[in-house]
Protein backbone atom coordinates (compact mmCIF):
# COMPACT_ATOMS: atom_id res chain seq x y z
CA UNK A 1 0.00 0.00 0.00
CA UNK A 2 1.06 3.45 -0.60
CA UNK A 3 3.08 5.29 2.30
CA UNK A 4 0.94 8.85 1.68
CA UNK A 5 -1.83 6.90 1.76
CA UNK A 6 -1.48 4.28 4.89
CA UNK A 7 -3.73 5.81 7.65
CA UNK A 8 -7.02 5.82 5.25
CA UNK A 9 -5.64 2.16 3.53
CA UNK A 10 -5.20 0.37 7.29
CA UNK A 11 -8.75 1.83 8.03
CA UNK A 12 -10.13 -0.11 5.08
CA UNK A 13 -7.72 -3.45 6.20
CA UNK A 14 -9.79 -3.18 9.05
CA UNK A 15 -12.94 -3.95 7.57
CA UNK A 16 -12.05 -6.90 5.76
CA UNK A 17 -9.99 -8.00 9.60
CA UNK A 18 -6.32 -7.17 8.74
CA UNK A 19 -5.60 -4.58 11.99
CA UNK A 20 -2.39 -3.22 12.73
CA UNK A 21 -2.06 -1.13 15.87
CA UNK A 22 -1.90 2.75 15.96
CA UNK A 23 1.16 3.11 17.16
CA UNK A 24 3.20 1.17 14.41
CA UNK A 25 1.16 2.58 11.25
CA UNK A 26 2.02 6.08 12.80
CA UNK A 27 5.87 5.04 12.87
CA UNK A 28 5.59 3.03 9.40
CA UNK A 29 4.08 6.18 7.59
CA UNK A 30 6.76 8.39 9.17
CA UNK A 31 9.64 6.42 8.75
CA UNK A 32 8.64 4.97 4.86
CA UNK A 33 8.69 8.93 3.99
CA UNK A 34 12.31 9.22 5.44
CA UNK A 35 13.06 6.33 3.58
CA UNK A 36 10.96 7.37 -0.09
CA UNK A 37 13.05 10.76 0.41
CA UNK A 38 16.38 9.35 1.46
CA UNK A 39 16.36 6.86 -1.89
CA UNK A 40 14.82 8.95 -4.41
CA UNK A 41 11.65 6.76 -4.98
CA UNK A 42 9.45 7.58 -7.10
CA UNK A 43 6.58 6.32 -4.93
CA UNK A 44 7.17 3.50 -1.79
CA UNK A 45 5.08 1.32 -0.53
CA UNK A 46 4.63 -0.98 2.89
CA UNK A 47 4.72 -4.54 1.76
CA UNK A 48 3.68 -6.40 5.22
CA UNK A 49 4.34 -8.23 7.91
CA UNK A 50 6.00 -11.52 9.03
CA UNK A 51 5.37 -12.71 11.73
CA UNK A 52 8.33 -13.99 14.09
CA UNK A 53 8.82 -15.52 17.58
CA UNK A 54 11.31 -12.46 19.10
CA UNK A 55 10.45 -9.54 16.27
CA UNK A 56 8.18 -8.92 13.58
CA UNK A 57 9.49 -8.25 9.79
CA UNK A 58 7.89 -4.78 8.85
CA UNK A 59 8.88 -5.08 4.91
CA UNK A 60 8.71 -2.51 2.21
CA UNK A 61 9.48 -1.87 -1.38
CA UNK A 62 9.90 1.30 -2.95
CA UNK A 63 10.78 2.59 -7.13
CA UNK A 64 12.41 5.07 -9.29
CA UNK A 65 11.17 4.46 -12.69
CA UNK A 66 9.98 0.75 -13.00
CA UNK A 67 7.29 -0.40 -11.34
CA UNK A 68 7.35 -3.95 -11.25
CA UNK A 69 11.28 -4.81 -12.43
CA UNK A 70 12.84 -1.32 -10.46
CA UNK A 71 11.55 -2.83 -7.18
CA UNK A 72 14.27 -2.53 -4.05
CA UNK A 73 12.86 -4.20 -0.56
CA UNK A 74 13.82 -3.27 2.61
CA UNK A 75 13.24 -4.81 6.03
CA UNK A 76 12.75 -3.04 9.54
CA UNK A 77 11.89 -4.66 13.34
CA UNK A 78 11.04 -1.45 14.61
CA UNK A 79 9.20 0.28 12.35
CA UNK A 80 11.97 3.17 11.93
CA UNK A 81 15.04 1.61 10.93
CA UNK A 82 14.50 0.21 7.16
CA UNK A 83 18.07 -2.30 6.09
CA UNK A 84 18.42 -3.53 2.51
CA UNK A 85 16.93 -6.75 1.80
CA UNK A 86 19.12 -8.91 -0.29
CA UNK A 87 18.34 -10.42 -3.42
CA UNK A 88 16.62 -13.76 -2.83
CA UNK A 89 19.90 -16.66 -3.54
CA UNK A 90 19.27 -19.92 -5.33
CA UNK A 91 19.82 -21.96 -2.26
CA UNK A 92 17.58 -19.54 -0.24
CA UNK A 93 14.90 -20.03 -2.79
CA UNK A 94 15.23 -24.10 -2.56
CA UNK A 95 15.47 -24.65 0.99
CA UNK A 96 13.04 -21.94 2.10
CA UNK A 97 10.21 -23.96 1.14
CA UNK A 98 11.52 -26.94 3.47
CA UNK A 99 11.83 -25.07 6.93
CA UNK A 100 8.75 -25.75 9.34
CA UNK A 101 9.99 -23.54 11.65
CA UNK A 102 8.59 -20.11 12.48
CA UNK A 103 10.49 -17.28 11.83
CA UNK A 104 12.67 -15.83 15.38
CA UNK A 105 13.04 -12.52 14.59
CA UNK A 106 17.09 -12.25 14.44
CA UNK A 107 18.04 -11.96 10.61
CA UNK A 108 21.78 -13.19 11.59
CA UNK A 109 20.44 -16.54 12.76
CA UNK A 110 21.87 -19.59 10.90
CA UNK A 111 20.03 -22.85 10.66
CA UNK A 112 20.67 -26.31 9.42
CA UNK A 113 17.05 -27.23 7.86
CA UNK A 114 17.70 -30.62 7.37
CA UNK A 115 17.74 -31.33 11.39
CA UNK A 116 14.80 -29.80 11.40
CA UNK A 117 13.34 -31.32 8.69
CA UNK A 118 14.73 -33.75 6.35
CA UNK A 119 13.26 -32.69 3.28
CA UNK A 120 14.14 -36.07 1.16
CA UNK A 121 13.36 -39.70 1.57
CA UNK A 122 16.47 -41.93 3.14
CA UNK A 123 17.01 -43.65 0.00
CA UNK A 124 16.71 -41.01 -2.55
CA UNK A 125 19.60 -38.85 -3.63
CA UNK A 126 18.78 -35.18 -3.16
CA UNK A 127 20.60 -34.14 -6.34
CA UNK A 128 17.88 -34.93 -8.53
CA UNK A 129 16.14 -32.01 -7.33
CA UNK A 130 19.19 -29.52 -6.63
CA UNK A 131 21.99 -28.82 -9.43
CA UNK A 132 25.03 -29.26 -7.54
CA UNK A 133 25.96 -29.82 -3.68
CA UNK A 134 22.79 -29.52 -1.95
CA UNK A 135 23.10 -26.54 0.63
CA UNK A 136 21.68 -26.97 4.13
CA UNK A 137 22.39 -23.99 6.37
CA UNK A 138 19.66 -21.37 5.62
CA UNK A 139 20.69 -17.75 7.24
CA UNK A 140 17.03 -16.62 8.21
CA UNK A 141 17.69 -12.87 6.50
CA UNK A 142 18.48 -15.16 3.44
CA UNK A 143 15.26 -17.23 3.94
CA UNK A 144 12.54 -13.91 4.78
CA UNK A 145 14.01 -12.55 0.79
CA UNK A 146 12.90 -16.01 -0.54
CA UNK A 147 10.17 -16.05 1.33
CA UNK A 148 8.95 -12.20 0.40
CA UNK A 149 9.19 -13.18 -3.09
CA UNK A 150 7.27 -16.13 -3.33
CA UNK A 151 4.80 -14.03 -1.90
CA UNK A 152 5.03 -11.63 -4.42
CA UNK A 153 5.23 -13.84 -7.19
CA UNK A 154 2.11 -16.17 -6.07
CA UNK A 155 0.33 -13.41 -4.57
CA UNK A 156 0.47 -9.65 -5.21
CA UNK A 157 -1.87 -8.56 -7.94
CA UNK A 158 -3.46 -5.53 -8.90
CA UNK A 159 -6.69 -4.31 -10.92
CA UNK A 160 -6.22 -4.46 -14.38
CA UNK A 161 -5.47 -1.13 -16.21
CA UNK A 162 -3.29 -0.24 -13.09
CA UNK A 163 0.06 -0.24 -14.62
CA UNK A 164 1.21 0.46 -18.11
CA UNK A 165 3.57 -0.74 -20.28
CA UNK A 166 5.38 1.47 -22.71
CA UNK A 167 6.52 0.65 -26.10
CA UNK A 168 10.40 0.81 -25.15
CA UNK A 169 9.41 -2.31 -22.05
CA UNK A 170 9.67 -0.10 -19.31
CA UNK A 171 6.30 -0.79 -17.33
CA UNK A 172 4.86 2.55 -15.55
CA UNK A 173 1.62 3.39 -13.01
CA UNK A 174 -1.32 4.43 -15.50
CA UNK A 175 -2.11 7.75 -14.57
CA UNK A 176 -5.39 7.65 -16.39
CA UNK A 177 -6.40 4.16 -14.43
CA UNK A 178 -9.86 5.12 -12.52
CA UNK A 179 -10.81 1.93 -11.17
CA UNK A 180 -12.76 -0.83 -12.26
CA UNK A 181 -16.58 -1.22 -12.00
CA UNK A 182 -18.71 -3.47 -9.62
CA UNK A 183 -19.31 -5.98 -12.92
CA UNK A 184 -15.86 -6.15 -14.00
CA UNK A 185 -14.42 -5.93 -10.34
CA UNK A 186 -16.54 -9.50 -9.77
CA UNK A 187 -14.64 -11.19 -12.31
CA UNK A 188 -11.21 -12.54 -11.17
CA UNK A 189 -10.34 -11.61 -14.90
CA UNK A 190 -10.09 -8.12 -13.96
CA UNK A 191 -7.17 -8.94 -11.52
CA UNK A 192 -3.28 -9.62 -12.56
CA UNK A 193 -0.73 -10.79 -10.98
CA UNK A 194 2.06 -8.11 -9.81
CA UNK A 195 4.83 -10.40 -11.66
CA UNK A 196 6.56 -11.22 -14.77
CA UNK A 197 4.17 -13.11 -16.53
CA UNK A 198 4.51 -16.81 -17.00
CA UNK A 199 2.37 -17.54 -19.87
CA UNK A 200 2.96 -16.47 -23.54
CA UNK A 201 1.18 -13.50 -24.72
CA UNK A 202 -0.76 -15.34 -27.35
CA UNK A 203 -2.14 -17.26 -24.29
CA UNK A 204 -3.69 -14.12 -22.53
CA UNK A 205 -4.77 -12.76 -26.35
CA UNK A 206 -6.79 -15.79 -26.46
CA UNK A 207 -8.54 -15.42 -23.42
CA UNK A 208 -10.32 -12.43 -23.66
CA UNK A 209 -12.00 -10.29 -26.69
CA UNK A 210 -10.89 -6.59 -25.39
CA UNK A 211 -7.28 -7.64 -24.90
CA UNK A 212 -4.64 -4.70 -25.00
CA UNK A 213 -1.28 -5.80 -24.72
CA UNK A 214 -0.57 -2.37 -23.03
CA UNK A 215 -2.56 -3.38 -20.17
CA UNK A 216 -2.86 -6.98 -20.81
CA UNK A 217 1.08 -8.33 -20.46
CA UNK A 218 0.71 -10.09 -17.28
CA UNK A 219 -1.46 -13.45 -15.63
CA UNK A 220 -4.96 -12.92 -14.43
CA UNK A 221 -5.35 -14.59 -11.05
CA UNK A 222 -8.54 -16.48 -13.05
CA UNK A 223 -5.96 -18.84 -14.26
CA UNK A 224 -4.39 -19.75 -11.16
CA UNK A 225 -4.55 -23.39 -10.01
CA UNK A 226 -6.83 -25.02 -8.96
CA UNK A 227 -9.75 -23.03 -9.40
CA UNK A 228 -10.85 -21.40 -6.06
CA UNK A 229 -7.72 -20.80 -4.66
CA UNK A 230 -8.86 -16.72 -4.37
CA UNK A 231 -11.89 -15.54 -2.36
CA UNK A 232 -13.69 -12.41 -3.56
CA UNK A 233 -15.87 -10.03 -1.04
CA UNK A 234 -17.46 -6.92 -1.46
CA UNK A 235 -17.80 -4.49 1.62
CA UNK A 236 -19.29 -1.17 2.54
CA UNK A 237 -22.29 -1.62 0.39
CA UNK A 238 -20.00 -2.96 -2.52
CA UNK A 239 -17.90 0.20 -3.18
CA UNK A 240 -15.05 -1.51 -1.75
CA UNK A 241 -13.57 -5.47 -3.30
CA UNK A 242 -11.33 -7.55 -1.15
CA UNK A 243 -9.70 -10.94 -2.01
CA UNK A 244 -8.34 -13.30 0.21
CA UNK A 245 -5.67 -15.34 -0.98
CA UNK A 246 -6.24 -19.29 0.32
CA UNK A 247 -2.26 -20.20 -0.50
CA UNK A 248 -1.06 -17.46 1.61
CA UNK A 249 -3.23 -16.78 4.35
CA UNK A 250 -2.39 -13.59 5.63
CA UNK A 251 -2.41 -11.98 2.01
CA UNK A 252 -5.36 -9.71 1.72
CA UNK A 253 -6.09 -7.03 -1.82
CA UNK A 254 -8.45 -4.37 -1.59
CA UNK A 255 -9.83 -2.08 -4.49
CA UNK A 256 -12.01 0.58 -3.75
CA UNK A 257 -14.45 0.53 -7.06
CA UNK A 258 -14.48 3.92 -9.58
CA UNK A 259 -11.43 4.74 -7.94
CA UNK A 260 -7.40 4.44 -9.08
CA UNK A 261 -7.03 3.20 -5.01
CA UNK A 262 -5.71 -0.28 -4.38
CA UNK A 263 -3.60 -1.93 -2.50
CA UNK A 264 -2.44 -5.06 -0.75
CA UNK A 265 -1.24 -6.20 1.77
CA UNK A 266 0.32 -9.76 3.53
CA UNK A 267 0.11 -10.17 7.63
CA UNK A 268 1.09 -14.08 8.40
CA UNK A 269 3.85 -16.23 9.43
CA UNK A 270 5.30 -16.56 6.10
CA UNK A 271 4.05 -20.65 5.30
CA UNK A 272 2.36 -21.56 2.24
CA UNK A 273 -0.80 -23.20 2.90
CA UNK A 274 -0.21 -26.72 1.01
CA UNK A 275 -3.15 -28.38 2.13
CA UNK A 276 -5.73 -25.94 0.10
CA UNK A 277 -6.00 -28.82 -3.17
CA UNK A 278 -7.46 -30.87 -0.83
CA UNK A 279 -9.64 -28.42 1.56
CA UNK A 280 -11.53 -27.17 -1.92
Amino acid sequence: MDCLKLLETLNIFGCAGVCISTESSQLLQNSLLILQTENHFQKCYYWGRINGIQNDYHIAYGFEKDCMNGQIYYYSIDCMTWLLLPKATKSARFLSPLAINIFEGDPSIVRNVYDVNPPFPPNEDPEIYYDGPVPKELKEEDRLAATVELITKDAAIIPRGAWFKCPNGDIIENSSFSGLCEVDASNLKSFLHACSPKEKWNVNLSSRPDYNYALDFLDSIDMDVPQGCWNLQFLLGNRIAILHSLYWHGMTFFHKLNSPHHGFLYVGHGKKNLDLPFMI
